[in-house]
């Protein structure tokens, strides 16, 4: 019998999580058991695990929306709630648009956002990404590889060529969105292992999101749309800022995911 599907090991990784406070520590075990090349590449994962490491950056991938991505050690983890801004941003890549919408996965972090829309469009789309730290830029380089898409390096629109002016169909911005005060609340596998500017929204956790609802008008094409994620309690707020820069805006609404989208468009 192949050593990782000893019964014995299975539950003595499986203690060992537990005792370290994962909550998940069976299906957490399950995939350290398949991941790992050998009894000590194993032992390594576990304790990296046990020590508060997130099992994505400790195995190298997450799973999202039916898709691997590689994700790196400090690079913001994709979340499974963001599976439904995904499906949200491919559903406008549909009719009535022509096959080959342009699509701005900003913020983009491991680019798990932009490689969703890719996999799911009924139609190959024009797509671009960008994120501010290096790290992530890289991460996303290699999940966005067989898309086509080119991933630039900047400080929001600033990091995209001119000739997107105008242009863009379906703009994505997974912007940071929690208050400054509020991310020693954060559970430390986010806090401690991935990059702060991937967490912090400032004073109100909505700073870098007036950024960007202040320049999409620029950028969206005359019947594009903007969506991001925001949260429950913070959706009222968010409607208030796209509204202010001239947006049409509305929420939507994943109670299984915890998820709430807000999507904006040219009035």
């Amino acid at each position: 019998m192949p050593v990782f599907s000893s019964t014995a090991l299975r539950s003595s990784v499986v203690s060992r999580l537990r005792a370290a406070g994962c909550v998940f520590a069976e299906d957490e075990a399950r995939v350290l058991l398949s991941a790992a090349a050998s009894p000590a590449d194993l032992a390594a994962m576990v304790r990296a695990r046990a020590e508060g490491r997130p099992l994505e950056h400790v195995v190298g991938w997450a799973e999202f929306a039916g898709l691997r991505i590689a994700v790196d050690p400090g690079v913001f983890v994709p979340r499974r709630r963001s599976e439904f801004l995904a499906a949200a941003a491919t559903a406008l890549t549909g009719p009535p648009r022509r096959p080959g919408a342009v699509v701005l996965d900003l913020c983009c972090g491991s680019g798990a956002l932009g490689a969703a829309v890719a996999a799911g469009a009924a139609h190959p789309v024009e797509l671009y990404a960008a994120d501010i730290d290096p790290d992530a830029v890289r991460c996303a380089r290699r999940n966005l590889a067989g898309t086509g898409a080119l991933v630039h390096r900047g400080d929001l629109f600033a990091a995209l060529p001119p000739t997107l002016h105008g242009r863009v169909d379906v703009l994505i911005a997974n912007v940071p969105y929690v208050p400054t005060g509020d991310l020693a609340l954060l559970p430390p596998e986010a806090r401690l292992h991935e990059a702060r500017p991937a967490l912090d929204g400032g004073a109100d956790g909505l700073d870098v999101l007036r950024r960007v609802v202040a320049e999409a008008p620029r950028w969206l094409a005359a019947d594009g749309a903007l969506l991001f994620e925001t949260s429950e309690r913070q959706v009222a707020a968010a409607l208030a800022v796209a509204r202010a820069a001239g947006l049409a805006a509305v929420e939507s609404r994943h109670e299984d995911l915890d998820a709430t989208v807000v999507t904006a468009t040219p009035r």
